[in-house]
């Protein structure tokens, strides 16, 4: 079994690199971003399944997830997040994903679940895409859409629009008009105040 981790995130991709490796018959490669998943997809053996970070650099959201679904190889490929929402993960595997895994799941039952998908089944962890179900809504949260709460978690950090735009991979002229329809939903004039809004309400 051939499988392909990409996440931004160095000691968590190393460890899953263990995990899976710890077992026989797996064979793991790893790289850091979208581009460089791409670029392995390309110019390897096809691989049983290929495990996308949600937040890593070049994901922009789901479009990451439809971009690899679309190359050729016809690959599994499913998201691994520490921060996705339920409704994240549902419109994932509507997309088709192999599977939606969160990073609190314990290592064996990452390495039962990459084994799951990699056979052609369709993983979510049932306590996941239930427990949501029960957990209060923030008011705030409710108003903005998913782009708008990533550039505002980004305001409530100190970034700048540029950094933003980076981490996001948008434009800075997209930043400043998601910044303008959020600070119209929550009623307030500059990033300063918005940020303070988001803290107050716990958002973040």
């Amino acid at each position: 079994m051939r499988v392909l981790i990409a996440d931004d995130h160095d000691l968590l991709r190393d460890t899953l690199v263990l995990f899976l490796e710890s077992e026989d018959g797996i064979e793991v490669e790893a790289v850091g971003d979208l581009d460089a998943a791409h670029a392995r997809i390309a110019d390897d053996d096809t691989y049983d399944l290929v495990l996308l970070d949600y937040n890593m650099p070049g994901m922009n959201g789901l479009d990451g997830l439809t971009r690899t679904l679309a190359l050729e190889g016809d690959q599994r490929v499913a998201l691994i997040s520490g921060e996705a929402t339920r409704d994240i993960a549902e419109q994932a595997l509507e997309a088709g994903a192999a599977g939606f895994v969160p990073k609190t799941l314990p290592a064996k039952s990452m390495i039962n679940a990459v084994r799951f998908m990699a056979m052609g089944e369709q993983y979510a962890p049932i306590d996941f895409m239930t427990a949501v179900d029960d957990a209060p809504v923030n008011p705030l949260a409710e108003k903005l859409t998913i782009r708008e709460l990533e550039v505002l978690k980004g305001l409530t950090e100190g970034k700048s629009n540029k950094e933003i735009a980076r981490d996001l991979d948008i434009t800075e002229p997209t930043v400043k008009l998601h910044m303008k329809t959020l600070f119209r939903k929550v009623e307030v004039s500059n990033r300063t105040q918005a940020a303070l809004v988001a803290r107050e309400a716990g958002l973040f």
